[in-house]
Parts: C-alpha cells; structure tokens; sequence
C-alpha cells in the first residue's frame, strides 16, 4: 500500500463558528470480528443509528469539535460517505471520510495527515465507543489545552486484576503477580493529543500498540488520566450491543433522545 500522503479535504472556514482547533479522527475500518460476521462493526445499528454515526454525534456534540474525520474501510469509502450524508451532523462540525489502512496505527496517521494546518489539538476516538458523553469529550480537550500535551479519559477497575503466565488455549494459566487496583485504570476514548506530538509518534513508533497513548509513552512524554465515565464502553461482544441498547432506552425515558 503506498505511504503517500492524502489530499486535504477542501474544508470551509467559517471564523464566527465554534474554535477550529481542535478536531477529532476517528478510526472506523476495523471488521469486528467478534461482533460475529457480516457489517463492519461500525456499521452495526443501534436504536436504528448505525453505531459510527452515534460516535461522529458524540465528537460532534462537543462544541470545540470542529471536524471530524472518519477513516473508513477502503472498500467502503462510498458507502460510509453516503451514510455520514444521510445522518448530517450538529451544525458547525465538518466531517469528511478518508480510506484507512492495514492497521488501526495507519489509519489513524491517514486521519491525522489530511487535518488542516488550523488544528492544535487532535482527539482519537474508537468508533466502537459510540455514547461517549460530551462531558469527557470536553473534559479532555479542556485537559489538553490546559498544558498536557496526551489525556486519556479512565475508569478505575471494579475487579481484581491477576497477572498471569500465558499457556496455551484452554490450559491452566498460573498467577505470577495481583497488582494493586486501587493503581490501575481502565483507558477509554477519546485519548486527546497536541497535534505535533501525536504526529510525531505516529511517524516514529512502530511495532504493535494498543493505543495512541502507548506510542506517546514510547517517546517518554508522560500521558494524564482524567475521569472517564461508564456509558463510553467499547462494544465489542454481542452482549456490549445489548447494554448500548439498554443505555439508548434510559436515554430517551430521561432525556427524550
């Protein structure tokens, strides 16, 4: 696959809209494979939204977001184009859709390539975390403006965790180590960056990585946690589309939406 650079998007300036400095991309192309066969996972529907849709809203409804870029499937570019056409979002919030890579780290750098010069602050945001309130969204642009240059939004753990010595599938895994939980936190998106930090580890770091924070911990910059919250889980089994659904009912009983 070549590693030329993307075009920009021809974005409009509108300079009485919301800041433009901060834009959030999005990888979508992964197949979801444990969703089971069939849609993309970011496609799959939720109370009759596909849920990559209900993740471009949460980026957008975040009124320092003023752009959003989707990294799609190559294959599903159109479709996923037609889909954001459809489902238009919040006024003030310019979305465009970018073919991914190989990899979620490729993708991501897709995203970052095509951001216009204006943008300082950049937002990764899983498309399978589809109800992330607008709270954390600002919550970590707020830390990151504030002088951190990595956030990631976190939840404490409500289990025990054991470190174990990995044997084969199905064999008996010995425990090696319990590490203290009150220290650990389970990491959520988005993971907010400055923009020439995160562009820097993208274009230095390579091997397998988990996350963009990862690749900025590599470069031995320190990451900060701020408060996550419970709705922004990731789907990822049938049961997580479940509990999506579930959060969607209590929305619209409280909320009407």
């Amino acid at each position: 696959m070549s590693d030329a650079p993307l075009p920009r998007p021809d974005l409009p300036s509108d300079p009485s809209g919301p800041d433009r400095g901060t834009a959030a991309v999005v990888p979508a192309a992964g197949r979801g494979v444990r969703l089971g066969p069939g849609t993309p996972k970011a496609l799959r529907v939720l109370n009759g939204t596909p849920m990559l849709i209900h993740a471009v809203n949460a980026m957008a409804g975040s009124r320092s977001v003023s752009l959003v870029v989707v990294v799609a499937p190559a294959d599903d570019v159109a479709r996923v184009t037609s889909l954001i056409n459809e489902y238009a979002p919040p006024a003030g919030t310019d979305v465009v859709v970018v073919p991914g890579g190989d990899t979620r780290q490729e993708s991501v750098r897709r995203g970052i390539e095509v951001l216009p010069d204006t943008i300082s602050t950049v937002l990764v945001h899983d498309a399978a975390r589809p109800l992330v309130p607008v709270e954390t969204v600002d919550a970590v642009i707020e830390a990151v403006r504030g002088g951190s240059p990595a956030v990631v939004p976190a939840v404490p753990l409500a289990d025990t965790v054991k470190q174990v010595e990995p044997q084969p599938e199905g064999c008996p895994e010995p425990v090696v180590a319990t590490p203290e939980r009150a220290r650990l936190r389970a990491v959520q998106t988005p993971q907010g960056f400055d923009r020439a930090l995160l562009a820097r580890a993208h274009a230095t770091v390579t091997g397998d990585v988990t996350d963009d924070a990862s690749m900025v911990e590599q470069l031995g910059v320190r990451v900060v946690v701020v408060p996550g919250h419970e709705e922004a889980f990731k789907v990822t089994r049938p049961l997580d589309l479940v509990l999506a659904e579930a959060v969607l009912a209590r929305r619209r009983a409280n909320h009407g939406f």
